[in-house]
């Protein structure tokens, strides 16, 4: 076929994806200050982008991570955290050391848990509805972790105390 009767076809294709909004059309609206269900506010303390559908949306949006409040009791034994609607509940908690964080994801999609920070680097890998995450915390300091898949609705903070 010559290169004149493919124009027109591609030069549709083109358009048809820029008409259908092919990548994101997403705003960088910073949530720095917010209040989380956990009554905590948040920091701004990394840029990684989030994700739709693997695609990196927005190199300038940075995830914010809950602070754990100052009067926050430190929790023992095994601490839940659920993955819900696309959200972690509670996204902030104080434990102490040797206790157990077991993430669970309710929802119909899968999620990981992924360390950004703190005293301790973890990665749990994918895992999808009804399954859970475990982990044993070794050392004081503040981790913060996120859902990869969905870093900026999905990101939390763990105060680990003696």
């Amino acid at each position: 076929m010559k290169a004149s009767k493919l124009a027109a076809p591609l030069t549709c294709v083109a358009l048809a994806l820029v008409v259908a909004g092919c990548g994101s059309s997403e705003s960088g609206s910073s949530s720095a200050g917010k209040t989380s269900k956990s009554g905590a506010t948040t920091t701004s303390t990394s840029s990684r982008p989030k994700r739709e559908t693997g695609l990196e949306v927005d190199s300038q949006k940075s995830i914010q991570y809950v602070k754990v409040p100052s009067s926050a009791k430190a929790q023992s034994g095994t601490v839940q955290i659920a993955y819900r609607n696309i959200a972690i509940e509670p996204d902030a908690v104080k434990v102490k050391v040797g206790s157990t964080i077991k993430w669970t994801n309710y929802d119909s999609v899968p999620h990981n848990v992924v360390s950004e920070g703190g005293p301790m680097h973890f990665a749990s890998g994918n895992f999808g509805e009804g399954q859970s995450y475990e982990l044993k915390v070794t050392k004081t300091g503040v981790i913060h972790y996120e859902c990869t898949l969905e870093p900026t609705t999905m990101n939390g903070t763990i105060e680990v105390v003696e």
